[in-house]
């Protein structure tokens, strides 16, 4: 009986050396840079770069890179290091040159956002809808809400019953529709950043049990209507704004000159009294 098996011959060219090595090629000569460009509510229009396979024979680039999307934090699109709880999901929709036009596809809080919001001595609330806009997208609502101590509260935890708890879980479905069905997609994230809806929630809620920490944590587009050109191109044009309005303009240049500063003198030794 044999034990192990018998080891395999190396085959060996006639002129007496191995099989000759195959040639590693740099994968980023067959790439092609793109540029991404977020929507104009936005400060920073400018989000990065990111690379596809360059077009080969019935594979064209530009259409294989359509669909694509791009998670981005909101602190970098509004340059606003508070807002950095949230992410912004972007997805591509057209290709003009090497610039991918992009449009609304979701929104997500971070794990830690989220995990900071929970304690102890109170009761969780979470709610789900599916809303429709005007425009036609169909997205999936995720509602979050913490109950709050009333101002004469003594005990130390502050829970709500399961019944107030249906009748605010309720509440917040019926807000969330009635806010999406009045507005386009492009007007509804624009309600998400200064938390319109969590505050409409609150207020509307107060009467069956105080709330805090209201919030319309994450967005997902579940259908999105035929694309428009003409209606992707409204939400690129113009200057950002703010969540109210506000026209933030553009950026102004540094135009600082060291040369404009009049030169100072510097005085060595104690100053001279006034002669009396």
């Amino acid at each position: 009986m044999t034990v192990g098996k018998a080891k395999k011959k190396q085959m060996v060219n006639k002129g007496g050396r191995g099989g000759a090595k195959k040639k590693v090629a740099d994968p980023f000569l067959k790439k092609e840079w793109y540029e991404i460009r977020a929507p104009a509510i936005f400060t920073n229009r400018h989000v990065g770069r990111t690379f596809i396979n360059k077009s080969v024979g019935n594979s064209i680039a530009s259409e294989n890179i359509k669909g694509r999307v791009f998670s981005v934090s909101l602190a970098d699109l509004n340059s606003n290091e508070a807002q950095s709880f949230r992410v912004i999901k972007l997805r591509v929709d057209d290709v003009q040159d090497r610039t991918l036009i992009t449009n609304f596809h979701g929104m997500d809080f971070t794990s830690e956002k989220i995990k900071s919001l929970t304690r102890k001595g109170q009761t969780l609330i979470e709610a789900i809808a599916e809303v429709k806009t005007t425009d036609g997208h169909t997205l999936r609502l995720f509602c979050i809400g913490f109950t709050k101590k009333r101002p004469n509260h003594l005990k130390k935890a502050c829970y709500c019953q399961s019944s107030q708890a249906r009748r605010i879980r309720k509440k917040m479905v019926e807000i969330m529709n009635r806010e999406a069905s009045s507005c386009d997609i492009k007007q509804l994230f624009d309600k998400f950043i200064p938390e319109s809806i969590g505050k409409a929630i609150e207020k509307e809620c107060h009467g069956i049990y105080p709330l805090q920490n209201v919030f319309v944590w994450k967005a997902k587009v579940l259908k999105k209507p035929k694309l428009d050109l003409n209606k992707l191109m409204e939400f690129h044009q113009g200057s950002a704004t703010s969540a109210t309005g506000e026209d933030l303009g553009e950026a102004i240049a540094n135009t600082y000159d060291a040369s404009d500063v009049p030169e100072t003198k510097e005085i060595v030794g104690d100053i001279p009294k006034e002669e009396q």
